[in-house]
């Protein structure tokens, strides 16, 4: 009995210090002591200063990791590659952040307006507001800063509206995450906020919502606590979509930009998805979220409170204190350079990096390629695809090396030029049988004396298809600031500005001479517009100073000179700033004095190139492209249009089916449209349909007989395919044969008309090119010379291999499994009380297989795959529509062959029982390349016995 007794006082015992140790490892900050995680919830009041919002405290969480912890991500297997794995953020400041998702009348309050036809029905104040874009959630939290006296956490220089009023782009954006005012959560933020009481079942969702938002608040919470975080509508938070590391950051904002693709982060669950499917890691949407994007079921709540110290991390997992900003959007660079299709490559003198911008993406991603090679001087290749660099800087005797690297994300290896002794500064040239070369120099040290001058040489190497040619000396003396396009003339300055000029039309025969004055001068660079002007950066000396008709400091004048050494032109620094690394860029529009750019860097009054500019030659103005810490020796280059002379279109409009930093949907669009006049005089097969068929039919695959392009994108409706074909693709594909259409038939829920789902209209109607395009009665009297060319040049994305290389199969998906838990997202039984909407979309299917018999094409009708597991469901598929209803629909569909001998039926969904394995899906209703190649093979089964049929 005394034996028992012990025992029983010692468990007593263990169980009273249990929760004592639990505390204790608590107020140490041993944040890992129980397992994976220790929930260190940081205290919540009421914010009585901000209407609507509660502070968070987390400035109250004291421990090793440096501030209360928030976790992003997961380490499960099973989520996507930018969910894992965990990151822990530690936040170390407080902030406040809405009660509950910004309602219709909050909106409507502070900008007169929504975009949401729901806040325009009765007792609709309390409802949360949707449909709007990232863009128009910063102007909204701006606006709220400068109503109540604080400064603006968003900064832009211009934006861009839609048709309905929606901002869709802005120029110049930064977020200053240091200002203390209104603007979106940060994910973790996001998070430490959700975690607090997870859980989905108990918030509006698929499940109890009748697939329609609710009052804000609505379902039963805690009193005075956050709601609606796992459910009502999905939420945009603050961050670029980057990739996690398993490490902690202190104060983490997210990536420093949206690479590419220019991706956002959203939040939480909607009144559209299943609790199960409701992740607290989650981090996106069915589809690709951009700047642009707006959706029915996604909002927003706001914060409040600036972020001291922010960190952002890369792509290269590591953390940084600051950004490279580019200040110039795509806009501005087109309507200075005239293209899109520009490229900025410098060197982050932080790390000794080349990094760049490709403008075409309009998405403004600062990609670093990083690897141990200390970088100098990037120049762009002629056709855009390389960056060449030395590892020696101007001004510097000594060792150094030049290397050619793919101008891309990939991790390809910089290739070596092997040379006995030292190479530096290349610059790009064109030979004149065409070949590409690259100048270089064996020396790039002070050019002041003479006899040491003469001692270093220019050469020349060319590359082609990966390889260097042999090393080719040109001449005596190092001349490093360009060649002439006639090899005329040839400059350089490392102390003096020195040129060679041609004799008997060569320059390994010409003489040297020095320009100037012989008074000091550095940065000198060559135009390549065959004006043979030449810019140059001085001390500050008496020749500069007696033409310009006042004394400046070191680089406070940009100079030129014309062909013969004559000083023409003077432009003045910025108030503050000298400039540094000027070199010209490409000039299309003329040989004249007052033509051209030029790009440099500025440093301020303590030396630091914070700054890359655009520096416009003819009137001296200045436009701001980068900002940093440490900018060096930018180079641009940007592609010339070549559109045919006879063309008489509209360049501001023929082919401008996309605006700056916009939807992923039109993005792919903007790439069917190319795809449209490449292939419309060669095209035989054509693919039409959702981003079932544009993840699943594969042009490349089908027989020789067949040239295959894939028209396939997203979101989609059989209305949008009617009307495609009917303006576009009937007018132009003269030789098409055969067309394959997607049956979607669990959206065909969808409302045709402006008003209603047809994208041809709500979307793409809104966009100067289709306008255009409309306005011309879509060239139903014969394609236009140049609209081609006018759309390859239009801004689209840097990543075309994805959309294009395949001919509109979208490549950048990889295999997972088709879930065994597929998410529903509409109500299956919504169609059987709406059955109209059925027959509208019978009716443009009708239309279709009717029109393509007048022009002798077949079309055949294929009923994609979807996840087995929604055999088990009362839904035939993601989108809903009751099995025993899809049944039905199928046995119509498959009887329209004795009424339309054009049209063939594929089902290859089979209700569920078909033969793609686990292994050939994306998700639970897109087919990944394993499943693409088996649906291909079929489809071109088929044809290819239709061609024989024909042939007998």
């Amino acid at each position: 009995m005394s034996t028992r007794f012990n025992n029983s006082s010692f468990l007593m015992k263990v169980l009273f210090l249990v929760p004592c140790i639990f505390v204790l490892f608590i107020l140490l900050g041993c944040d890992t002591f129980l397992g994976e995680h220790v929930w260190l919830n940081a205290p919540v009041e009421t914010d009585n200063v901000h209407d609507g919002l509660i502070t968070v405290r987390a400035s109250k969480i004291k421990n090793s990791s440096g501030g209360a912890l928030s976790y992003l991500g997961t380490y499960s297997s099973l989520a996507k590659a930018n969910e894992r794995p965990q990151l822990r953020v530690a936040l170390n400041y407080d902030f406040s952040m809405g009660m509950h998702e910004v309602t219709c009348a909050e909106f409507k309050s502070v900008m007169g307006t929504t975009f949401d036809a729901r806040c325009k029905n009765e007792d609709s104040d309390m409802l949360p507001v949707t449909m709007v874009t990232y863009y128009d959630v910063m102007l909204y939290a701006n606006e709220r800063s400068k109503r109540e006296g604080y400064d603006t956490v968003y900064t832009y220089t211009s934006t861009t509206f839609d048709a309905v009023g929606n901002c869709i782009a802005m120029e110049g954006l930064s977020f200053n995450p240091e200002v203390e005012g209104y603007r979106m959560p940060t994910e973790a933020e996001w998070i430490m906020v959700a975690e607090r009481h997870w859980n989905p079942s108990v918030e509006w969702n698929a499940a109890n919502s009748d697939f329609e938002p609710k009052k804000v608040c609505s379902y039963a919470r805690m009193h005075g606590d956050f709601c609606d975080m796992a459910g009502n509508v999905k939420e945009w938070v603050s961050d670029w979509l980057g990739y996690f590391k398993d490490t902690t950051i202190t104060n983490y904002v997210g990536a420093p930009d949206g690479s590419v693709v220019g991706e956002r982060v959203i939040k939480g669950g909607s009144y559209r998805n299943d609790p199960s499917a409701i992740k607290l890691y989650g981090r996106g949407d069915v589809y690709i979220v951009t700047s642009a994007t707006k959706s029915d079921y996604l909002g927003f709540r706001l914060a409040f409170g600036k972020i001291p110290n922010a960190v952002w991390m890369g792509r290269d997992g590591h953390a940084r204190d600051s950004r490279i900003i580019p200040m110039a959007g795509a806009t501005t660079v087109k309507n200075n350079l005239g293209t899109y299709r520009a490229k900025l490559a410098f060197r982050n003198d932080i790390t000794g990096n080349i990094a760049y911008i490709d403008y075409v993406n309009g998405t403004l991603s600062v990609t670093e390629l990083a690897d141990t090679i200390d970088s100098y001087h990037p120049d762009i290749s002629p056709d855009g695809r390389f960056v060449a660099f030395s590892t020696g800087t101007e001004g510097t005797s000594g060792k150094s090396e030049v290397y050619i690297r793919p101008i891309t994300g990939s991790r390809t290896q910089p290739l070596k030029l092997k040379v006995s002794g030292n190479a530096a500064i290349p610059r790009w040239r064109i030979l004149e049988n065409g070949d590409t070369a690259i100048v270089y120099v064996s020396d790039a040290g002070n050019n002041k004396d003479e006899s040491a001058f003469k001692a270093m040489s220019t050469w020349q190497v060319t590359y082609a298809k990966g390889r260097f040619g042999t090393p080719k000396k040109l001449f005596d003396g190092a001349y490093h600031g360009g060649i002439s396009e006639d090899y005329s003339l040839a400059v350089t300055g490392a102390r003096l500005l020195r040129a060679r000029i041609a004799k008997g039309g060569s320059l390994a025969n010409g003489r040297d001479t020095v320009w100037y004055n012989g008074e000091q001068a550095c940065n000198v660079s060559l135009a390549n517009d065959g004006s043979k002007r030449v810019s140059f950066l001085d001390f500050g000396g008496k020749t500069g100073k007696e033409f310009v008709g006042k004394s400046y400091g070191t680089h406070e004048r940009l100079l030129i000179t014309d062909s013969t050494g004559r000083l023409i032109k003077a432009i003045a620094s910025p108030e503050g700033y000298s400039f540094d690394h000027a070199e010209w860029a490409l000039n299309y529009k003329g040989a004249h004095a007052d033509d051209g750019y030029i790009v440099a860097t500025l440093a301020n009054a303590n030396g630091a190139h914070t700054k890359i500019v655009l520096v416009n030659v003819a009137d001296g103005s200045i436009v701001n492209l980068v900002e940093g810490d440490e900018l060096w020796h930018p180079s641009i280059w940007q592609q010339k249009i070549y559109v045919p002379e006879s063309s008489e279109l509209d360049p501001d409009s023929a082919g401008a089916y996309l605006y700056p930093s916009d939807k992923w949907e039109s993005v792919i669009m903007r790439f069917k449209m190319e795809l449209l006049w490449r292939y419309r005089d060669s095209a035989n097969v054509a693919v039409f349909g959702s981003s079932r068929p544009m993840f699943g039919v594969s042009p490349a695959q089908f027989d020789k007989k067949f040239f295959a392009v894939n028209f396939g994108q997203t979101p989609n409706s059989i209305y949008m395919t009617r009307d495609y074909l009917n303006h576009y693709v009937f007018n132009h594909m003269k030789k098409l044969k055969y067309i394959v259409v997607s049956l979607d038939i669990d959206f065909w829920h969808k409302i045709d008309g402006p008003d209603g789902d047809n994208m041809f209209y709500t979307t793409f109607g809104n966009y100067p090119g289709y306008v255009y395009d409309a306005n011309h009665d879509y060239w139903k009297d014969g394609y236009p010379e140049g609209l081609l060319e006018y759309t390859e040049s239009s801004v689209g994305s840097s990543d075309e291999t994805h959309y294009m290389k395949d001919r509109g199969r979208y490549l950048n998906a990889s295999c997972n499994s088709w879930k065994d838990e597929p998410e529903i997202e509409q109500d299956s039984n919504y169609v059987d009380e709406h059955w109209n909407l059925i027959d509208d979309s019978m009716d443009a299917l009708l239309t279709i297989i009717e029109e393509s018999a007048k022009r002798n094409i077949r079309v055949v009708g294929v009923i994609f795959p979807q996840s087995p597991a929604y055999a088990k469901s009362g839904s035939f598929g993601r989108y809903g529509l009751r099995r025993t209803s899809a049944k039905k629909l199928i046995a119509e569909l498959d009887g329209l062959k004795k009424k339309y001998p054009n049209f063939v039926l594929m089902d290859e969904n089979k209700m569920g029982e078909h033969d793609y394995i686990d292994a050939m899906a994306i998700d639970e209703d897109h087919l990944c390349y394993a499943g693409a190649t088996l649906l291909t093979s079929r489809l071109n089964k088929l044809l290819l016995s239709w061609e024989e049929e024909n042939e007998m």
